[in-house]
């Protein structure tokens, strides 16, 4: 029976085009040198404790461990499922050539490759059971995801998802894991799930929030034409005392493009900073504007990690927005 496994697409997600143009999937470590050198999984582990040796023992277990799976364990015919992150959409695909060792189809950096036969149907985040959602934000590179794999397959074939257990809390692991990455990186997946799904209105005043916690006077602008700007942040109660930050919020799928940063930047007051938010992410046009006129950027993940940093301090009424429970874990070491 086909496995079904998620690969991650480079550490930012930069690799998602060129899993798709090459029709790939590939994953890094190459300091490990081609694992098929190595006889056994523990040879490959003992190679990474002597390599990594600056990491956590968890940590280098972990990677090992993630090479060896798919270098070994991946076949022809497997199911291979990877994020695209600013889309917030899954790519899924099948498995039609084995493991090589070839930096020379994406680059050294990345040379452990499979090839892969991408479907051209995306699957929406928002269209998954709880329980695959759990399953999928999981931190690590490589892991199986076999049992969400008929609710993946219905959904790829247009039927709908099946009926599933949305409580279950499956996640991902690797043997030897042995701090709280995983649990933390599913609860900021989770967290900017809730995010998304606010309205605009509501993510007006979750980022209007923010800068009150950081100790700004915050205008939101009410519903109905904005000008181009939906918020305004000072420091003093009148707006006088600089710096004054106007800000553009976009809560959508798209992602904003070079006019509309340029329509932040010639909207009043003409001499404030520039904050533009949009979770739909930036496209290069609106990235090379933003750095030549120096307006900060944010998108979604930026905003969860704000979200995270600055929530105790935002007014209660800001945090009825999003209402989150602190969760003590133990510190492994």
């Amino acid at each position: 029976m086909p496995k079904w496994w998620m690969v991650r697409a480079g550490d930012n997600n930069e690799l998602i085009s060129v899993f798709l143009d090459k029709q790939v999937a590939a994953i890094g470590w190459s300091e490990l040198g081609n694992p098929l050198q190595y006889p056994t999984r523990d040879r490959l582990i003992e190679s990474a404790h002597a390599i990594y040796i600056k990491e956590k023992p968890g940590t280098r277990i972990a990677w090992g461990s993630q090479v060896w799976k798919f270098s070994r364990e991946i076949a022809v015919g497997d199911w291979i499922i990877t994020y695209m992150k600013e889309a917030r959409e899954y790519i899924v695909g099948r498995v039609n050539q084995p493991y090589s060792y070839n930096p020379g189809i994406i680059s050294d950096i990345y040379p452990n490759v499979i090839g892969v036969k991408w479907e051209a149907k995306r699957i929406p985040r928002d269209s998954l059971s709880q329980g695959a959602k759990n399953t999928l934000g999981g931190i690590s590179t490589v892991f199986r995801v076999d049992s969400w794999g008929n609710e993946i397959e219905s959904l790829l074939k247009g039927d709908g998802a099946p009926n599933v257990d949305s409580s279950d809390n499956t996640g991902s692991s690797d043997e030897g894991l042995s701090d709280n990455s995983d649990f933390i990186q599913q609860a900021m997946t989770l967290l900017e799930d809730a995010i998304y799904q606010l309205d605009p209105w509501q993510m007006q005043e979750l980022v209007g929030g923010l800068l009150e916690a950081m100790g700004y006077q915050v205008r939101v602008s009410s519903k109905g034409p904005d000008q181009g700007v939906d918020v305004i942040a000072h420091r003093d109660a009148f707006g006088f005392e600089k710096p004054i930050i106007k800000v553009q919020v976009k809560h959508r799928k798209m992602a904003a493009g070079g006019p509309e940063i340029q329509q932040l930047l010639g909207a009043s007051p003409i001499d404030a900073n520039c904050l533009f938010v949009s979770t739909g992410g930036f496209t290069s046009q609106a990235k090379t504007i933003a750095q030549q006129h120096q307006v900060k950027l944010l998108d979604l993940t930026e905003l969860v990690n704000l979200v995270v940093d600055w929530y105790e301090k935002m007014p209660a009424e800001k945090q009825a927005i999003l209402p989150l429970r602190k969760v003590y874990v133990p510190n492994w070491q």
